[in-house]
């Protein structure tokens, strides 16, 4: 479903992204690990059209859409909940949620609100909450389930446990499982490695803007001495 080749990405002269690829088949998952500052979120923005890349190209369904605009990105099916959630903070929880509610490519409409708010118990009780006013993990939720009312095929997850307190990780990772069970593709960068790898296929490691490490994901947690060297860990 979605193919990298051979990206570079740069802010300004800084060269960030050294030749990356990847590639992730519909319907499986696959975790992005890496220290701070080696080139995850500057690879996902590249995917989705925030950075472009000065080379390589970016495919989906065999489609180069390397240098088009991240809505017609949006558009293929992929959808994005980025690090620091992005929540509409004059908007209420009902708006957030709202804006985004659309039918899937195939014009499937599996995710409704009525099943986010199922999937999200929480959420029930702040709907008419403003956005600014909830809490850190209420806004995750938020963020995860104004995702999910795209109808993706592919859900891309940066960072969405950090700063959160234990119990709601939990929630959010069982959600992260769910969502990959109903055969949407999952793109995971998160920093909890041993959760990243119970939860997807495969895993590849960047270390200074280059992929060191591509292994399955079973293989990796049964035997973890390489990935701990790159994680520094």
């Amino acid at each position: 479903m979605l193919e990298v080749r051979n990206l570079h990405s740069f802010y300004g002269e800084s060269h960030i992204l050294h030749g990356v690829s990847l590639a992730l088949p519909a319907g499986s998952s696959l975790g992005l690990l890496g220290r701070n500052g080696m080139g995850k979120t500057t690879l996902i923005k590249s995917i989705m059209g925030l950075v472009k890349p000065r080379e390589g190209t970016v495919q989906v369904d065999g489609v180069d859409m390397t240098r088009r605009a991240p809505y017609d990105i949006a558009r293929t099916g992929i959808a994005y909940v980025p690090e620091g959630r992005g929540i509409f903070a004059n908007l209420s929880v009902r708006e957030n949620l709202a804006m985004a509610a659309r039918p899937g490519v195939d014009g499937r409409r599996e995710w409704t609100l009525e099943r986010v708010l199922d999937t999200f118990p929480r959420l029930k009780e702040r709907m008419d909450t403003g956005g600014q006013l909830v809490s850190g993990g209420e806004q995750q939720m938020v963020a995860i389930g104004r995702a999910l009312l795209t109808n993706p095929r592919l859900m891309i997850l940066d960072e969405a446990t950090e700063g959160l307190a234990p119990r709601i990780v939990a929630d959010i990772w069982r959600v992260i499982g769910e969502v990959a069970r109903t055969g949407i593709s999952t793109l995971i960068v998160d920093r909890a490695y041993r959760t990243v790898l119970a939860h997807t296929h495969r895993a590849v490691v960047m270390e200074k803007g280059r992929v060191v490490l591509t292994d399955d994901s079973a293989r990796l947690a049964a035997d973890p001495g390489p990935l701990k060297g790159f994680l520094g860990v």
